[in-house]
């Protein structure tokens, strides 16, 4: 190996210590030079992506994983307007969460601080080295990043165009560096830089996540995997029905928010199923469903297996269960969900609220679209992933979930008793 993990975590610890000193006037002319430097290198960036796609074409991978490793100019434009819009954000860093003064008369108070050198290790979508390194660098971090094989190309240039902004404004460049390997031993190697990373972030598969999660010595939040549902009340606006789950799943079906799993009350199955089958159908989704929703769809309809309720297909499969009640819709969802996003579609109060109150799941949605967990869509610019745990962070992940907080104490001479 070519890559020397331990130097660059070295680099990354004394970048993000310089970091912390940058005013939030400081971080924001960079990121917007940044986005600048991001348009202007277009064409750059476009014919280092098209070597990558060449590769995955020849790799003969699905059309969905494709369609993530693909930057034009509208998703490049796109990768700047999210780093103008990170600039344009409030900057955490400094801010007050609570503060008192103690029977000892000490001045305490809790502020908002850098978590220090996060490391990144993601799949596919070459905007998430765009994103990670905007927020983690508005939030104070350093941040190493190891994208996958498949847009290496992509990335090295991304990082490239970056650092140079940095350079180029005096500031150290390596509060962003990239693995120019993706071998599995550089991957374990960097999973334990303990004496480095202060955080490590998976975004990609499941598999990706569950391998972080086991074979990681430096922290984790868990983010990404996303077996997400929809249930159609039995006193659901059809209509209103059939296209949120339209959008949901058929929208942009490779990524983690997409809907994968539909279920149905058997009251309203017969007459929404065949009219949402419809709708699906100009999509060309496969649709997989229990033995109700296949005697309803018929030949349009093949039998789900036991494997399929667990399965994030993100492809154009939808996975159809006809329920007799809210109560087994709930207990369904907990039991196969990976706690990201669920939605229910009804008209009745109670039923909205049975559902927001007993749903496990870092998002729940009353008669909206799962697609809008996201961190752009909650306004909070660019996010560096969707936490699906329950510890420090739940949800999309913002420019306040990349901080910590420490205690800072004034006293007038004050000594314990």
């Amino acid at each position: 190996m070519t890559v020397d993990l331990v130097k660059m975590g070295q680099a990354a610890k004394k970048a993000s210590y310089e970091l912390g000193q940058l005013s939030t006037d400081e971080k924001n002319q960079a990121l917007l030079k940044m986005a600048e430097a991001l348009q202007d290198k277009a064409a750059e960036i476009m014919e280092a992506n098209a070597l990558d796609l060449d590769q995955a074409k020849k790799a003969d991978l699905k059309a969905s994983f494709v369609d993530r490793l693909v930057l034009d100019e509208g998703r490049i434009e796109g990768m700047a307007a999210g780093l103008r819009q990170i600039a344009g954000l409030e900057d955490p860093i400094g801010q007050v969460d609570r503060a008192w003064v103690n029977y000892a008369g000490l001045e305490i108070s809790q502020r908002r601080v850098p978590l220090g050198v996060i490391g990144i290790i993601y799949e596919a979508r070459p905007n998430v080295t765009v994103d990670a390194t905007g927020l983690c660098f508005k939030a104070g971090n350093a941040v190493m990043l190891r994208g996958g094989k498949e847009a290496l190309r992509t990335n090295i240039k991304l990082v490239e165009i970056l650092r140079s902004v940095l350079t180029k404004l005096g500031i150290n460049p390596d509060a962003v560096q990239i693995l120019t390997e993706t071998s599995h031993e550089l991957a374990n190697e960097f999973m334990a830089l303990t004496g480095y990373l202060d955080v490590l972030i998976p975004r990609g598969s499941a598999r990706l996540i569950k391998a972080v999660v086991a074979n990681a010595k430096v922290p984790v939040i868990e983010t990404g995997a996303g077996n997400c549902h929809i249930y159609v009340d039995a006193t659901a606006d059809l209509e209103m029905a059939a296209a949120i789950v339209y959008n949901a799943k058929v929208q942009r079906p490779s990524v983690c928010n997409a809907t994968e799993k539909l279920l149905v009350h058997q009251d309203v199955a017969a007459e929404f199923l065949p009219l949402l089958a419809a709708k699906l159908a100009q999509a060309s989704v496969e649709l997989r469903g229990d033995e109700q929703a296949c005697q309803i769809l018929g030949s349009s309809c093949k039998a789900a297996t036991a494997a399929d309720w667990d399965t994030e297909y993100n492809d154009y499969i939808l996975a159809i269960k006809v329920v007799s009640s809210l109560d087994q819709a709930i207990d369904h969802i907990n039991a196969h969900n990976t706690k990201h996003s669920e939605a229910i579609i009804t008209n009745d109060y109670n039923n909205s609220q049975a559902f927001l109150d007993r749903i496990d799941a870092a998002a729940v949605y009353v008669n909206a679209s799962t697609r809008f967990t996201d961190g752009g869509e909650f306004g909070f610019g660019a996010e560096i992933g969707i936490s699906t745990q329950k510890l420090h962070a739940r949800g999309p992940m913002g420019l306040r979930e990349l901080t910590s907080t420490k205690y800072v104490i004034r006293g007038t001479g004050q000594v314990r008793k």
